[in-house]
């Protein structure tokens, strides 16, 4: 062990890493801990089911309720994080004089509030929150959910704009340190990349037989991702095209039961979405949010044939060339065209190993990580 202890907040239980929002959190918590790293880790979690998997990685862990209920409901602080706001938590962090590693603004009204004193303290961002949720009540059609979104993203932006000085950030990609460079004069925050499960480039050399975009369907802006693709892409061209992911809405599948190369695998499990990403020949995955890193994309990119996205979902994630870009349905169908007649090679494949050696190398960037804790 190295005697080094760390605080780590984070704003769900990062166990099972099944899905984006905890992928990043379990991967860097495995690796300081290989690393000889002392881990407190403290947990939000709406329904307070203990994860006993994370006790081999953390000396100490602590749950803490989310509040879940209209008191949490603010005119002032976001909810997603005054629903996360915890005096248990500030008199656990008080304890000691460890450094405090903040997953996410979610996880900052202990920042905010001053409550830390002069500790260190890093946050990791996930996004650039308010743009997400401006995005987010851009597609929603619900007026309630429209209005949570809108009202949520004025809240953040002046919460994120009141942070951006009391902390050293660690950005997700290099789009979102430059945005709080530029927006909020933040003089201390960085570029790291995110903490992945992978270690070998998988993709298979040749041939899949199917266009694949694949993502958590319940999240509006990939809902509206996926209804664009069938309708302004896929429309009129042949080639069979698969939406896969979890809880689709109806409208989502009654707009799929439209086209006769389309079709929906609704829910699939882990084991289920890893195959479809094998087999498919071109993950389609265009974005309409510029922020955070999409993990779908590392997931096609590191276990699936080409990649084609457009600069939203790609640019500032550090796999730019390594990707495929169209801006519109017309440059998406004819790259689609040429891309599947295009077999995946095994040069593509070392290309991608590389970039998992370097970049996306966990150890060496939790060791970065830990320059700017220590």
């Amino acid at each position: 062990m190295t005697g080094k202890h760390l605080h780590i907040v984070t704003h769900e239980v990062p166990w099972p890493a099944d899905y984006g929002g905890v992928i990043d959190l379990f991967y860097k918590i495995k690796t300081l801990h290989e690393l000889g790293v002392n881990i407190h880790l403290h947990c939000f979690s709406k329904d307070m089911q203990t994860q006993p998997s994370l006790q081999q990685y953390c000396n100490s862990i602590h749950y803490y309720k989310r509040k879940n209920n209209i008191g949490s409901f603010s005119f002032s602080i976001p909810y997603i994080v005054n629903s996360r706001a915890s005096k248990e938590l500030v008199a656990n962090l008080q304890k000691d004089n460890y450094p405090v590693l903040l997953e996410g603004v979610h996880c900052c009204h202990v920042l905010h509030s001053g409550a830390l004193g002069n500790r260190k303290v890093v946050v990791r961002l996930h996004n650039v929150e308010h743009e997400y949720y401006r995005q987010l009540a851009r597609h929603e059609k619900n007026i309630i959910k429209k209005f949570y979104f809108a009202h949520e993203s004025k809240l953040l932006k002046k919460f994120e704009q009141a942070i951006a000085c009391k902390a050293t950030f660690i950005a997700v990609s290099k789009a979102d340190a430059e945005v709080y460079k530029q927006s909020f004069n933040a003089n201390d925050i960085h570029y790291l990349s995110v903490f992945l499960p992978y270690t070998l480039a998988v993709g298979k050399e040749g041939k899949g037989c199917f266009c694949l975009y694949h993502g958590n369907l319940a999240i509006n802006e990939n809902e509206e991702a996926a209804i664009w693709l069938l309708q302004n892409v896929f429309n009129n061209i042949e080639t069979p095209f698969v939406v896969a992911g979890k809880n689709p809405t109806a409208r989502l599948q009654n707009i799929v039961g439209k086209f006769s190369n389309a079709c929906l695998v609704a829910n699939p499990t882990n084991k289920e979405m890893q195959d479809m990403i094998c087999k498919a020949h071109v993950h389609v995955l265009p974005s309409l949010n510029k922020t955070g890193v999409k993990l779908k994309l590392l997931n096609a990119l590191f276990n699936g044939r080409h990649c084609l996205g457009n600069k939203a979902g790609i640019d500032g994630s550090g796999v730019e060339k390594y990707c495929h870009i169209a801006e519109d349905a017309s440059s998406f169908k004819q790259k689609i065209k040429e891309l599947y007649q295009q077999p995946f090679t095994q040069q593509e494949i070392e290309q991608r190993q590389g970039l998992l050696q370097t970049q996306f190398n966990n150890e060496v960037n939790a060791k970065k990580l830990m320059t700017f804790l220590w």
